[in-house]
């Protein structure tokens, strides 16, 4: 696999700008899929053939992070490529809370408007305590001319949502499954709404794999071998998931638009749960700790680009950050980034033909929900730092020798965790002096830190 990377390079670069200047472009986030969760990502037991088939015609990456290890922080981070608390959605926002995402903020799809895009969000929203309410910006706030959406999770569950919202106007009670649903939204769309001709970026948010967890029994079936109720349930829900992300990429095939659209699929955190009880069971592939960590385990999650000529087959172990995903396009379609406030997020483009990516801040993560012992984390090249909630004591690793953060090299290594901690403190400050404190301040972190 990494021999025809390599060798698909030469072809990429002599082919590099001869497509077209204005790509399509589609963002397919899930909820709580683990690093683990996929066939190509080496689970043992889900099927997930078109996400199998996906990632054999493009770039697999082994190190691609989301920038939180919970979810609306994420989502904040790729629309804004900022880091959450610096966006300032520093936390999963439950309903009437006042953080959302600041029309302050500057979006990819409001940029993308500027050149031309037509741009659609479906599926889950969760950027807004106030949703659907003229007190908080909505998904067409913040560049959006066509959304069909929830706040946060679909209720009751995946089947047959009764909470989704299309341009503001209750849908009541849908018939079907979430992910499913929201792919028909996408594809009805680009087929009948969308202007023909005009280039698109398309963000798919599905619900899926997030509890509550109703698969439909057609995806279950591949699982009726196994007694555990709740591992049916979460591998059908991933399988439910591969139906519908196979659904849209036919759709592309069929209107002709695959070759000219740039698709990345990924995770807005790791799996949630414990792994071995209820449904949500999800897989951190080996990886340390699980969704609301700072560990791998938490941050780690699958990323799968594919643009056909534009981008090689094969693997890739670059770290890279959902944040990055706003650079990158910005940088396909030749739009500046913006100057006045900090990027977070940098372009990785350069690595498809052999270069490295210019990162100008270091891949970050805080987390009100981590254990305090590792609050904030840092990563620069091959090593990362995490630091406890006091921010006076740090583990240290080399992720590329040490994937599964078992050797702390904090005592052994005193130069390098000199270096990383003192680094980790100053974009911490950084960060910190650049978000709205105000919704943060002598606000509970995790409740094992309120023990303390």
């Amino acid at each position: 696999m990494k021999i025809l990377f390599y060798l698909s390079l030469t072809l990429i670069s002599f082919s590099l700008f001869a497509k077209k200047d204005a790509p399509n472009f589609v963002i397919f986030l899930t909820d709580d899929m683990g690093w683990g969760d996929l066939g190509c990502y080496g689970h043992p037991e889900i099927k997930t053939p078109n996400l199998d088939k996906f990632a054999s015609q493009g770039t697999k990456f082994t190190e691609a992070y989301s920038a939180c290890a919970v979810c609306s922080p994420s989502r904040a981070a790729i629309l804004t490529g900022r880091t959450p608390f610096r966006n300032g959605v520093w936390r999963w926002v439950p309903p009437q809370s006042p953080i959302h995402l600041r029309e302050s903020e500057i979006t990819l799809p409001e940029l993308l408007k500027k050149k031309g895009y037509a741009t659609c969000h479906v599926g889950k929203w969760h950027l807004n305590g106030y949703f659907n309410h003229a007190k908080h910006p909505q998904p067409d706030d913040h560049g959006f001319d066509h959304w069909m959406a929830t706040q946060n999770n679909a209720h009751p569950n995946h089947k047959n949502p009764t909470n989704f919202v299309l341009n503001g106007k209750d849908m009541g009670r849908l018939n079907g499954y979430s992910a499913p649903l929201v792919v028909e939204e996408g594809i009805r769309w680009l087929k009948d709404i969308k202007e023909p001709g005009k280039p698109f970026f398309l963000n798919v948010w599905t619900h899926e794999p997030h509890l509550p967890i109703e698969s439909s029994p057609e995806f279950m079936k591949p699982y009726l071998h196994l007694k555990d109720e709740g591992l049916r349930q979460h591998h059908g829900n991933i399988t439910q998931i591969d139906y519908a992300f196979g659904k849209l990429m036919d759709a592309l095939d069929k209107m002709d638009l695959a070759g000219d659209t740039f698709v990345f699929f990924t995770s807005d955190n790791g799996p949630e749960g414990r792994g071995n009880k209820g449904r949500t069971r999800g897989s951190t592939g080996g990886l340390r700790e699980r969704k609301r960590s700072s560990h791998e385990g938490g941050i780690r999650v699958p990323g799968i680009a594919r643009w056909p000529g534009r981008i090689p087959v094969g693997e890739h172990k670059a770290p890279i950050i959902g944040s990055d995903l706003f650079s990158t396009i910005l940088g396909i379609v030749d739009i500046p980034l913006p100057t006045d406030r900090t990027i977070d997020g940098a372009d990785f483009m350069p690595l498809f033909s052999g270069g490295k990516i210019d990162r100008k801040v270091p891949m970050y993560w805080r987390n009100h929900l981590a254990d305090p012992q590792v609050h904030v984390a840092l990563r620069k090249g091959d090593w990362k730092v995490l630091a406890n909630v006091q921010l006076d004591k740090f583990q240290l690793y080399k992720i590329d020798e040490d994937w599964q953060e078992r050797n702390d090299l904090a005592q052994s290594k005193p130069q390098k965790l000199e270096e990383m901690s003192a680094l980790l403190l100053s974009v911490h400050k950084q960060v910190a002096e650049e978000g709205p404190s105000e919704w943060w301040k002598n606000q509970p972190m995790s409740k094992k830190s309120k023990k303390k």
